[in-house]
């Protein structure tokens, strides 16, 4: 991805955050210049801070995602950070923008719609070979009721509402056109982006950055 484009993609963010009348810690509206007058090793060690990302596919309008980690932990290492996670996720609706197909090793997560649009998802078990399973059906907790639906089911989550997925469970998701950009709440266990991601068909998590600008904020890779 261009700097550019990552720029222009986190202004966007942050005008609809503003539209939502919700705002992020301090750190997220730095310019480069601030971050040397902090201290920043504990902000560093969990990934708190800016990711923008097409999945190495070079399609950010259709695949890919803007995000910012609020709090995390590390495993590892209970002294540092949290011991949970929590990410907010922005995502376009006129290219129905999504993260592709992925599952998770060990995280546990709420998938919450803070604002915005419509968050769809489509919902699948992994099989043995860590493919979509058409065989056995979804079995879901949303909003604390559970749910059950065919594999390769499409969920819709309006505002305010959200869908927990546990670990194994294949899901993409996006935002539904015409309903308005759409913000994302994440609230999981511990989040682990190097190691616990397992996609099914994406060439990579994080983008390769062509530094065609200035960078605007600094993404969490930066640091």
């Amino acid at each position: 991805m261009k700097r550019s484009e990552i720029n222009a993609a986190i202004s966007h963010a942050i005008h609809a955050l503003e539209a939502n009348h919700y705002r992020l810690p301090d750190f997220a509206y730095w310019p480069p210049s601030e971050w040397k007058k902090h201290d920043i090793e504990n902000i560093k060690a969990v990934g708190l801070g800016w990711d923008v990302t097409d999945f190495g596919t070079g399609d950010f309008p259709r695949v890919g995602a803007v995000l910012f980690t609020v709090r995390n932990g590390n495993a590892n290492d209970p002294t540092v950070g949290t011991p949970y996670a929590e990410k907010m996720i922005f995502q376009l609706h006129e290219t129905e923008q999504e993260i592709p197909f992925h599952f998770h090793i060990i995280k546990t997560e709420d998938i919450i719609n803070r604002g915005g649009g419509v968050l769809m998802l489509e919902l699948y078990n992994s099989a043995a070979d860590g493919k979509l399973c058409n065989e056995r059906e979804v079995k879901v907790k949303m909003d604390g009721f559970w749910r059950t639906f065919p594999p390769g089911c499409v969920v819709e989550i309006t505002k305010g509402n959200s869908i927990t997925l546990p670990p194994g469970l294949h899901h993409r998701f996006w935002a539904k056109k015409g309903a308005g950009d759409l913000i994302v709440g994440e609230v999981s266990s511990i989040n682990d982006d190097m190691t616990d991601n397992v996609f099914l068909e994406v060439p990579k998590r994080f983008a390769e950055i062509e530094e065609d600008e200035p960078a605007q904020y600094l993404l969490c890779g930066d640091y």
